[in-house]
């Protein structure tokens, strides 16, 4: 994992897998782990949301392969640093693991909502990135969130965007009343409604 000098670039981390499989695209927090407006800034914070490690697990033995995709502008506004963001996707990874299950990709952009980069979600760069890396083609990858601008970075892309209640997502449903796209408990009710569909 490299960073680059001055501010830090979007950046992923990577476990290679050797077996072609499909894709799927999950937000970090308020999907994986419970999210507050405080910004999450160590591992100790990092909790997981109920069911959520045992979700992707599922997602890796039903022959998925697993990106992250997340903002993380605490970086920018001086709350965390690199090294506190690794550790939280350490502990991440090291429970998906544990569960049976294996986290392949992880990208995120810690620029702030005026830095003007082209990675914070809703604009699609890290999504862009994803697909260059990996090949994937990203038409009717499914794409898990929770607010309203992960819906919209998914679908310029041409993902499967799905919405989950957890984290900021009863606040998104409340203001898009409207949305086109399907709504679920959490992130397992999510995954299991993906493989009844399989």
């Amino acid at each position: 994992m490299g960073y680059g000098g001055g501010p830090p670039n979007p950046t992923h981390i990577e476990i290679h897998n050797r077996y072609p499989m499909p894709w799927i695209i999950l937000d970090r927090d308020g999907v994986i782990n419970r999210d507050s407006d405080a910004f999450i800034k160590s591992p100790d914070e990092w909790v997981p949301i109920p069911r959520s490690v045992e979700a992707m697990a599922e997602l890796s033995r039903h022959g998925y392969r697993i990106a992250v995709i997340t903002n993380q502008s605490g970086i920018a506004r001086g709350l965390f640093g690199l090294d506190a963001l690794e550790a939280m996707h350490d502990k991440m990874r090291s429970l998906v693991q544990t569960a049976g299950g294996q986290l392949d990709r992880i990208y995120f952009c810690p620029h702030g909502p005026d830095d003007g980069c082209d990675c914070r979600k809703p604009k699609t760069g890290l999504f862009e990135r994803f697909a260059r890396d990996t090949g994937a083609d990203l038409r009717g990858v499914p794409a898990i969130g929770d607010s309203y601008r992960d819906l919209q970075a998914a679908a310029a892309v041409g993902c499967r965007p799905m919405l989950v209640k957890t984290g900021k997502g009863l606040r998104t449903q409340a203001g898009h009343p409207h949305l086109p796209y399907p709504v679920f408990e959490d992130l397992y009710d999510a995954v299991q409604h993906l493989i009844a569909q399989a």
